[in-house]
Parts: C-alpha cells; sequence; structure tokens
C-alpha cells in the first residue's frame, strides 16, 4: 500500500506556487542586470559629481583668477575661469539654455539607464551624468543667480580652452558612447554584427 501512495504522490502535477516556480526565476534573472547597471551607472556618476564639486571649492578657495598657478612651465597650469557657456567655452551667450538642456541630459540618462545591460554603456552614461550634474548645480546656485550661472573652470593645457572635471567626464562619456555605437554595442547588452548574423543563419 505504501508503494501506490508513493506513485500517486509522485504523478500528482505541481500546482499553485510550486507551477510558477520557474517563471518567477526568469523575471528575477532578467530583472538583475538592469538593476546592477543602473547602479553601477549611479555610482560613477556620484563619483564624478562629488570629484568635481571637491576640485571646484578648491580652486575658488585657493586659486587667484589673476594669478594662475604653473604645473608644466605655460603648457599646463591652474587658471580660475568664471564660464557663462558650455564645455570648453563655448555658446557662453546662451547660460538659460544650457542649463535647461543639462537637466533635459540628467533626466534622459537616468530614464535610459532603468533599461540598460550593458557595463560599458552604463560607465558612459554615468561619467555624462555625473559631469552634467556637475556643471548644472553651478548653473543654478552661483552667481549671478538661477539658470544664469557661470561654472568654474580651472584647467588649462596648451591651447585647449580652460575646462573642469565635469567636462572632462562629459566629453569621455560621449566619445565611449560613440565608440560603442560604431562597433554596433546596444545598451540593452547585445551586439548588432552579432544579431543580424544569427538572424541570418
Amino acid at each position: 500500500m505504501s508503494e501506490d501512495r508513493s506513485t500517486d504522490n509522485a504523478a500528482v502535477p505541481a500546482t499553485g506556487d510550486a507551477a510558477d516556480a520557474p517563471e518567477t526565476i526568469a523575471v528575477t534573472e532578467t530583472e538583475t542586470p538592469g538593476r546592477r547597471r543602473l547602479t553601477t551607472l549611479l555610482i560613477i556618476a556620484a563619483v564624478l559629481f562629488g570629484l568635481d564639486l571637491l576640485t571646484k571649492c578648491l580652486a575658488v578657495a585657493y586659486i587667484d583668477p589673476d594669478d594662475p598657478v604653473p604645473i608644466i612651465g605655460d603648457f599646463a597650469r591652474l587658471d580660475l575661469v568664471r564660464n557663462p557657456g558650455a564645455a570648453f567655452s563655448m555658446a557662453t551667450g546662451m547660460t538659460w539654455l544650457l542649463t535647461l538642456i543639462a537637466a533635459a541630459v540628467v533626466v534622459g540618462v537616468i530614464r535610459i539607464g532603468r533599461t540598460l545591460r550593458s557595463l560599458w554603456w552604463a560607465i558612459g552614461l554615468g561619467m555624462v551624468l555625473g559631469g552634467a550634474m556637475g556643471n548644472l548645480v553651478d548653473r543654478i546656485f552661483r552667481s549671478p543667480g538661477p539658470l544664469q550661472g557661470h561654472v568654474v573652470d580651472f584647467v588649462a593645457i596648451g591651447w585647449w580652452p580652460v575646462f573642469n572635471v565635469a567636462d572632462s567626464a562629459i566629453v569621455c562619456g560621449a566619445i565611449l558612447l560613440v565608440a560603442l555605437t560604431i562597433f554596433g554595442f546596444e545598451p540593452d547588452g547585445t551586439r548588432s554584427g552579432r544579431k543580424h548574423t544569427e538572424e541570418t543563419a
């Protein structure tokens, strides 16, 4: 009798929560990489934002605008400049518009980051986000007033316009994202060339 009961129990299909377990696990595994990439993006952005804010505070406190600090002669120096324009002193007469663009970039990057599966895209977008936040804070809180604030720049190298950590982060992040796009690396972690090959095989 005990053998018959064990046989009957083995034949009964799983129902309820047990039957749904594989599907639940699959959903969890699908969502986890996206959350990890968003976390990576936000950590990179926070580190760069903090570094940008710290270096700007030090520059304002210790660099005289009329007395640049030489690092490598006249080639590399610390030169405090208040920049009303975009990165590398471009579009100096459109401060309010640049402020709105920076705010839109911050919102857009965060929304895109929620769907990411690619580590490299997370790094690139994190750099752009950190830089955009750094300069956005200057435009909101520094003089001459909200949405008109001048960005603190202090790094001068050769003939290149004076810049800061945020500018460097934005440019390097943008270059990385362009390179990823050119070589076919998608935000979802796939590669467009491989995807096309699999579809035609």
